[in-house]
């Protein structure tokens, strides 16, 4: 059931592929917050930063699950 749904064919590309880069560009988002403060330029305020880990963590959960399915069928 997972697996149908990471490898769902969008523009051509399976989602699983989609949300990989959307993870990967959460990830560098959260460490820009995190830099940008330490540097004095805070065009994001660092309360974000927390916020940001915790949605990247879970993208990353999913994603990582969407992989797996694919080698172990749940």
């Amino acid at each position: 059931m997972i697996s149908q749904i990471s490898y769902y064919p969008i523009f051509g590309k399976p989602l699983i592929m989609y949300l990989g880069i959307i993870t990967f560009l959460s990830f560098l988002f959260t460490a820009f917050i995190s830099i940008s403060n330490r540097r004095g330029k805070r065009w994001i305020a660092f309360k974000w930063h927390p916020r940001m880990a915790i949605v990247s963590i879970g993208l990353a959960f999913i994603h990582g699950l969407f992989g797996l399915s694919a080698y172990f069928g749940f």
